[in-house]
């Protein structure tokens, strides 16, 4: 669960022990120079690794015991009828706690709460959530790019993520695992929880600038956007003049997306016919950045109606009843643990370039039928790039005057969430953001 601790001991101590001395960076100069590149990916958006040595299994076929560790993330042998239950199993962050399931059900909640999978059990003391039993979840290849290329490591087309924009800038004369590297992390996790990764991702950059003798730029897709905001947020403004030069953000969903909240209710196979959404579900609701998604008042209107169900409408303000008539009261205390993280859109205090796609239809509220939340719903379109709507993803705008360096906007038009990675515009202005003095 989550980046591992005992993998990132190394870079944890020298940190620890080798913080800057406020000198200055050594001057990169001639004609071969250029900033390094560190790359954050979105949900979903790198390799996860797992062995298992696990107490019992959901199904005969299901692997009990690995010798080693194995792909979990994109392994296209798993996404298929039955094994996809092995693979739900390993994936899902069982929430964990001294909570009984009657004592979850009770405290504090709508009295009509549907029944609670034993399984999610929340610490609401500890805030945290950890694997199943005998699963053992790490994040392959920090600071190398390969887990965030392709997502299957096979390296087939389906799982093409960032291996466009590494193979145009390497092309330019960037080197990978050098001057242009990967930050990938545990994306089923908020950034609550994933503090080793900040302190690994800190030291990365550090090292980058003292190397190469000048600040990196950050490239961030998705969800990848929200993590390197927080990041950001929390380093002091002395610290980022000195270590980034930019934040290049694409497809960033500064305020939530409303598909989420059909992730959370129905489940959302993303038109994969041989996964049943209300099997994935399971899987999907434990991940505590599928809550931290959720729309934000930030740039959302008030009363927009995100749901509507014979019984009721949810709005912004009905996140906890939303979460109880969904059978998912758990929910509601990630979104409380994670919606202060980013949700007041704090500008970062670096040079930002916002690229986000228009013209793609994207979901923006759901109408469900007598059979909620165990249906699938119809669905309002909007404007977006099919996925990050349009509100969301140029919310930067108002970061314009809000902080003196500057924040510009591109729009992509037709350009689908990721796809955009694909595009040829989308690597000629990150070519552009690197040649820039």
């Amino acid at each position: 669960m989550a980046v591992r601790l005992g993998s990132l001991l190394p870079l944890i101590q020298l940190v620890l022990i080798a913080s800057s001395d406020g000198s200055p960076l050594k001057k990169c100069a001639g004609k071969g120079c250029r900033p390094p590149v560190v790359l954050v990916p979105g949900d979903l958006g790198n390799q996860l690794e797992a062995k298992l040595d696990k107490p019992s299994v959901v199904h005969y076929i299901c692997y009990k015991k690995t010798d080693d560790f194995f792909t979990l993330w994109l392994n296209l042998e798993l996404l298929v009828p039955v094994a996809i239950d092995c693979w739900i199993d390993n994936m899902r962050t069982g929430l964990s706690g001294d909570w009984t399931k009657s004592e979850v059900i009770a405290a504090d909640f709508s009295p009509n709460t549907p029944t609670l999978s034993i399984a999610l059990i929340y610490n609401r003391t500890t805030r945290s959530t950890e694997a199943p039993p005998g699963v053992d979840v790490r994040v392959p290849g920090f600071g190398q790019t390969y887990p965030l290329e392709y997502l299957d490591p096979s390296g087939r087309s389906v799982g093409m993520y960032f291996f466009t924009i590494v193979q145009a800038l390497t092309e330019a004369g960037y080197t990978r695992d050098h001057d242009i590297r990967g930050a990938p992390y545990d994306w089923r996790k908020a950034p609550n929880e994933n503090k080793p990764y900040f302190l690994a991702l800190q030291q990365m950059i550090e090292e980058m600038a003292e190397e190469f003798g000048g600040p990196v730029v950050v490239v961030a897709h998705s969800m990848g956007n929200m993590y390197a905001l927080y990041f950001l947020n929390q380093q002091s403004q002395a610290w980022k003049d000195r270590y980034v030069k930019a934040f290049v953000c694409l497809g960033p969903p500064w305020a939530g997306v409303a598909k989420t909240l059909r992730v959370l209710a129905s489940g959302d196979n993303n038109r994969i016919p041989v996964i049943s959404s209300l099997k994935i579900r399971s899987q999907q609701r434990t991940a505590v950045s599928t809550t931290w998604l959720l729309p934000y008042a930030s740039a959302w209107p008030a009363r927009k109606v995100l749901v509507s169900t014979p019984a009721a409408n949810y709005t912004l303000s009905d996140y906890r009843r939303f979460f109880a008539d969904v059978g998912f009261p758990d929910g509601w205390l990630m979104r409380q643990d994670t919606e202060a993280l980013v949700g007041g859109l704090e500008p970062p205090g670096v040079p930002v370039h916002c690229l986000y796609g228009t013209g793609v239809a994207t979901p923006e509220a759901f109408r469900y039928g007598a059979g909620f939340p165990d249906a699938e719903p119809a669905v309002e379109y909007g404007d977006g790039d099919g996925t990050v709507n349009l509100l969301s993803a140029r919310a930067c705008r108002g970061w314009a005057g809000r902080q003196p360096q500057p924040v510009s906007l591109l729009e992509l038009p037709g350009n689908e969430h990721v796809a955009m990675l694909l595009n040829l515009t989308t690597v000629e202005y990150i070519k552009k953001v690197l040649a820039a003095p």
